[in-house]
């Protein structure tokens, strides 16, 4: 027993604890009391002050989000800011443009305006030319003028193929019309002369013959008769003309069988003896004249005068519709002319 208290004072004195006298023990333990309620309250201060730092980290960590998420905000309205800018820019080109369509619409509705009054007009204009050719003095009055015109024309005519029948020579043998106006020089015809390819059309009972060249053996008198129905040919050319109101294309001076037709652009080349006179009238633009006869005058020049006297007649076949039987047909073309304004149709059309 002795040994064990001997050790358990070994073992306090080891752990160096502090031995209290009994007397001192009421003290010590009040003082132990104050110790722990001390202690207990700065437990508690410790524990508020950690609730007090719990609360003011998350604060702090509520308010980094916030400014997180301010800063995200900023960003996205400095974005918003520049879309804003550029909308804006382009709204302002936009308007521009509108501003610039809205003038050319008002530009247009002005001219829209203006064709629509016009049109109103036109179109009253046209109801009282509708009304005009409806009422007595209309349409069919013009058509009734029109077809008394052509009767006289068709009287007038019929009196100039009265006084120049074209008619197919009977018992007399057969000549021919001519069939080009080249020069005939390689030809084998003594006489110089191509006879025409309608040969048996006669025009007041004479045969058209063009000579090609005169020689010693060429007969004058069948010069002669051609020369003379050339200028029959041309007579009736000039009345017919007059009579439809058509100015010839290559005009003629008539004079019996020394008649003139005149060419104000002459497409044929003038020969060397005519070089000086031919400059003399391109620079004054005066007409050329070719002869409708043989008889001293140069035989290209008078072939061409008969290629532009059928030019006429072909131009009076196309004012009336009618149509050319070419070139080298006078007589044919000229019947063919006389036919179409002596035919009832011509009337009608």
């Amino acid at each position: 027993m002795e040994s064990k208290k001997v050790a358990l004072c070994g073992d306090i004195q080891n752990q160096n604890v502090k031995v209290i006298q009994w007397e001192d023990y009421e003290q010590e333990l009040a003082r132990l009391c104050s110790l722990t309620s001390a202690l207990n309250e700065v437990k508690q201060k410790k524990l508020l002050v950690q609730q007090k730092l719990q609360s003011f980290i998350q604060v702090e960590e509520e308010s980094q989000s916030r400014l997180n998420e301010l800063d995200g905000m900023k960003e996205k309205l400095d974005s918003r800011k520049l879309v804003m800018g550029n909308m804006s820019v382009h709204s302002k080109v936009v308007k521009e443009k509108v501003k610039k369509q809205e003038e050319q619409l008002s530009n247009d509705i002005r001219s829209l305006l203006v064709a629509g009054t016009s049109l109103s007009a036109a179109n009253k204009r046209l109801q009282d030319g509708s009304r005009s050719l409806a009422g007595e003095r209309g349409y069919g009055h013009l058509r009734t003028l029109q077809r008394v015109l052509r009767t006289r024309q068709q009287y007038m005519v019929s009196q100039v193929h009265m006084l120049y029948p074209v008619r197919v020579a009977i018992g007399q043998a057969p000549e021919q019309e001519l069939e080009s106006f080249n020069n005939s020089a390689n030809l084998g015809n003594s006489a110089g002369a191509k006879l025409l390819d309608h040969g048996s059309l006669t025009i007041a009972g004479l045969h058209l013959t063009v000579f090609t060249k005169m020689s010693f053996f060429t007969d004058k008198k069948e010069v002669q008769r051609s020369a003379t129905a050339l200028g029959y040919v041309a007579h009736v050319l000039t009345l017919i003309a007059s009579y439809l109101h058509v100015p010839l294309r290559y005009p003629l001076r008539f004079g019996g069988s020394r008649s003139y037709i005149r060419d104000y652009a002459p497409s044929i080349e003038p020969s060397s003896s005519d070089s000086t006179s031919s400059s003399l009238v391109s620079a004054n633009s005066r007409p050329v004249e070719f002869p409708l006869f043989l008889e001293g005058q140069d035989s290209t020049r008078a072939a061409y005068a008969v290629f532009l006297l059928n030019k006429d007649i072909e131009q009076l076949l196309n004012y009336i519709g009618g149509r050319s039987l070419g070139p080298r047909h006078v007589l044919a073309n000229l019947k063919e002319l006389l036919r179409i304004i002596l035919s009832a149709e011509y009337i009608d059309t």
